[in-house]
This record gives structure tokens, sequence and C-alpha cells, in this order.
């Protein structure tokens, strides 16, 4: 074997450039004028605006609303590194998504910059005007149509030019470029004619860097700094607590999907049973398969936990056997092309038949989020909601035997015994984010009124651990939660996931009526 000799340029070779040595990409000037050369010509393209345009145009009224007379920087963020050279699939920042629009994966690295001008002379009668910075695809004249693997058309396929990117959304756009200028003019000090900056942060490193450079080498004191940008964030949060009719219509795509993708996991069931070691795999496939066919991702990690795997709030591993005679909980959510995800759950018996015990726990988990829907109205506080659902628990628990002291004291702020089986929240705001408006004031969420328009899961649950003996062993090993996704009206609420059965005898006709559509097939 040849030994290698390490030469001068391989120890000067920086290492950022390194990670894509095995790409072997030709360089010569033949290559470069060749490649250059003998291409159709690109017809223009017809852009219509977005349905999205206006509503985004709306949001950025109300923020600009809420800081007169300050720059407001939302990057979109990075591409984030997987392993060395290979990233994730991207997907923006919700607070920049919001205010433009823009979903899916064309806009690595941009910014959205809201600069301010007079009073009511901003874009739809706003105090600021609001321009997008990206990175345009290059020419096919250029280096970096072949060479960049991240921006490079060869790479990764056409993106939306500025032209494109500007009639489609209704923004100015500019090339990133010009993004330090457009940060640092003006800023300094307000007390000496200088322009605040408010940047929502720690989505983008290097725009972090830009505006905090440009804060110290004007005297703005960095530790508030820190406290404007937390009130920034706080407000882009708040700003969704409310969702306008695209988002509600978004949505309502998202939970259609979702919709499907249960139809899809009773279909594979089973399949899954039948799977020696990771049947939960072949669940979490399934609904996957259909969150990329449908929508562009999943909203988040999917849960699919059988047996005892569905007292572990978060199981997200799937590891584990699908066996018939247990119950699996499902918590899935689609995410549309728009980035709003669904989030619903589901605890199906495996073979379509509950038995006894399992019926009861889960008939007492959907009393419970039935009684959260009733107070899931306006007028009501969020916390109603989880109230409502807690009571009927705890009542239950207590007619079970299982709580050591009577229902009332487990209910009071210093009891609380009833959550040992259900320890988290009963509901959550849900939008682009599926855990959404999370900055947002403790007084308008949790001790908020609930409004029109907003969209929030119900999600009541019970959980007896294989190695609780705090229950009857009959319990033990089962856990159940039964999610929908709400949207409040003028007159009480819609449950946006309705079209996916809830009681035990609609969850049992529906399996049984799914496998039988599919030959037959029956995995007791």
């Amino acid at each position: 074997m040849t030994e290698h000799s390490t030469t001068p340029q391989d120890a000067t070779q920086p290492l950022s450039d390194r990670v894509e040595n095995r790409s072997q990409r030709p360089d010569s000037a033949a290559f470069q004028q060749f490649l250059a050369s003998q291409w159709a010509e690109t017809e223009p393209a017809e852009v219509d605006r977005a349905p999205v345009a206006d509503f985004a145009a709306e949001r950025r009224r109300r923020i600009s609303d809420r800081f007169p007379g300050e720059r407001l920087v939302l990057p979109a963020g990075p591409l984030k590194v997987r392993s060395n050279d290979t990233d994730y699939r991207f997907r923006p920042h919700s607070a920049f998504a919001h205010l433009t629009g823009l979903g899916v994966d064309h806009e690595p690295d941009a910014v959205l910059v809201l600069e301010p001008v007079g009073e009511g002379a901003g874009d739809n009668g706003g105090h600021h005007e609001a321009t997008l910075y990206f990175h345009p695809m290059a020419g096919r004249d250029s280096k970096e149509f072949y060479a960049d693997a991240k921006n490079g058309e060869f790479w990764v396929g056409p993106r939306p030019t500025l032209d494109e990117l500007a009639a489609a959304y209704g923004l100015r756009t500019r090339d990133l470029g010009g993004l330090e200028d457009a940060v640092t003019k003006n800023a300094g000090p307000t007390a000496l004619g200088g322009l605040r900056i408010r940047l929502v942060r720690e989505v983008d490193l290097n725009v972090d860097a830009l505006v905090d450079t440009s804060r110290i080498n004007t005297g703005v004191d960095l530790e508030s700094s820190d406290a404007l940008d937390g009130e920034l964030a706080e407000a882009l949060s708040e700003l969704r607590l409310v969702k306008d009719a695209h988002e509600v219509g978004q949505l309502r795509e998202a939970v259609r999907a979702t919709i499907a993708g249960f139809t899809d996991i009773v279909h594979v069931l089973p399949a899954a049973a039948g799977h020696r070691h990771r049947g939960e795999r072949m669940v979490e496939g399934a609904f996957f398969a259909r969150a990329r066919t449908d929508g562009n991702d999943l909203g988040y990690d999917t849960i699919a936990a059988c047996g005892n795997n569905a007292t572990v709030l978060h199981w997200i591993r799937n590891t584990g056997r699908v066996i018939p005679g247990e119950l699996i909980l499902v918590d899935a959510g689609v995410e549309a092309d728009s980035l709003y995800t669904a989030d619903i759950t589901r605890t199906l018996p495996v073979n379509g038949r509950y038995t006894e015990v399992q019926r009861r726990i889960y008939q007492a988990v959907l009393d419970a989020a039935d009684a959260a829907f009733d107070a899931a109205v306006p007028g009501n506080r969020f916390r109603d909601v989880h109230t409502a659902a807690m009571e009927v628990l705890a009542r239950r628990l207590e007619s079970w035997g299982l709580l050591p002291v009577p229902a009332e004291v487990s209910l009071s702020a210093e009891g609380q015994h009833h959550r040992r089986w259900m320890p988290h929240g009963t509901s959550h705001h849900l939008g682009l984010d599926v855990h959404d408006c999370a900055q947002a004031k403790r007084e308008l969420y949790v001790d908020g009124v609930i409004e029109p328009g907003m969209v929030f899961t119900i999600e009541p649950g019970l959980y007896f651990k294989a190695e609780d003996l705090a229950v009857p062993e009959e319990y033990r090993g089962i856990g159940v939660r039964i999610e929908d996704d709400v949207l409040i009206t003028e007159d009480g609420n819609v449950n946006l996931s309705s079209g996916l059965p809830r009681t035990p005898d609609e969850v049992e006709a529906w399996m049984t009526g799914l496998w039988h559509a599919r030959e037959g097939v029956d995995p007791s």
C-alpha cells in the first residue's frame, strides 16, 4: 500500500473546504466555458399573487403598529447540518414565515427587514416598509451554478427570482449582499438620534453577530437590547394567538391530511402486528408517507406507542412491537406546505376491539375531553379548558378507588394527586408551531380569555405505567390519550378533527370497516 504524502497544498487547505473533497468537481477554463453554453432560454414565469400575500401584509401592519420608528429584523435562518456536508430539509423560522407567507424550502439565509418610515406612510398604511433580502439563484454562466451545493441550480434545482417573489408575495426584494447596510445604517442610541433595532435572536448566528456588532460600535447597551429583542419575540408570538382566515384554511388542510394518515395507520396495523421487532416503526412509516405526499413533512416526530410505551408521554423511539390485545397510542400531525400543522392523537385497539378495562379508561378520557370542549367557548379563560377535564378525571379516578384522598382535595392546588396519571396540560395553541405562541405572556395564554379565531388542542389522557403499584394490575401498562384540534367560533367551537372517530364504538366500527374493505384482513 502506497503511503499518501501530504503536500503543502493539503496542509494549507481550509477545513471548511475539506468537507467537499469527495466531490472532485471540474474547474478547468474549458469546462466552465462549455458549461456556460448551449442552454435553452429560460421562459419568463407568469407569477400569480399568492393567496397568503394580503394576509401576511396585514400581519406586518399589525406588528408595525407595535413598534413604530424602530427597525425590525427577522431572519429565516440558515440550513442546519445533519452530518458533515449534508443538511436537514430547510424550514424557516415561524415568525419569518408568518410575516412573509413563505413556506417550504426556497429561502435559506433570507432576512425580512421592516424599515421605519413616517406615520401611515408605510406598507398597508403602517409605519414600516418591508424588504425581503435573500440569495437569488446564480445564472448558468456562473461557477456557483455547478459548484455551490447549497445554492447552485445544478445541485438544488431552481428557486424563485427576486422579481418572482416580489410579484407573488407583494414584498420588496433585494439581494442578500445588501443586508449589512440595511441592518446597520443609522443605528445607534435613540438619545443621540440613532435608530433602535429589534431582532428575532438565535435564528441566524450571522445576523445576531451583525446586529450585535452594530450595537457595540454605536454604543448601544447589549443587555438592554436583549430585553428589546425579547419584547419583539413576545409580540410576534402573541400576534398568532388569533388566526386569520388563511391560517384557519391551512390548518383545516393539515387536519384533512392527518386524518388520511390515520386511515393509513389502520390499514398497516395487521402487518405491523406481524412484525417481530419494530411494528411501531411500520405505523410511523405509514404516517410519514402520507405527510410527505399530502404535505411538506411531519409537524413533529410521530409518537407510535403500543402497550406500556403509551405511558411514556413523548415516546418517539417507536422501537416496540405492536401486539394484538393491546392499545397503540398514535400522536401525529401533517405539516402543510405553508408550515401549518395538525396535532391529533387516537388510541386504537390493535385487534380492533377494546377490552372492558381498556374501554373503561378510554371512556373516562373521552368524557374529560367532552367536558373540555364544553369549556372551550369565547369568554372563558384558556385555563378553564384544563380545569374542566381535570374535574372529570379526578372524580373518575376517585370512583375507581385509586385516589388516596377525595376528589375535591385532589383538585385543590395543594392536592393534585390525580396528576400522577395525567401530568401534562390539556391544551396548547396550534399553528405554524405544534406548540404555537410559546413566547406569549402568561396573562394572554394560560390566563388569557378565549376568543373567536383561536385554534388549540384538547388532549386529556390517563397513563398507568406497568410498574405503578398504586393501581390494580389490570390497569397497568395502559396509556390512553384522545387529542383533537378545536377552532373557536363566535358561538362556541368547531372540532376540526371530528372526521376521525372518537367514541370507542365508532373507532371499532371504523377499523373493522377499513379492514373488511381490504380483503377481509383482521389482525386478531
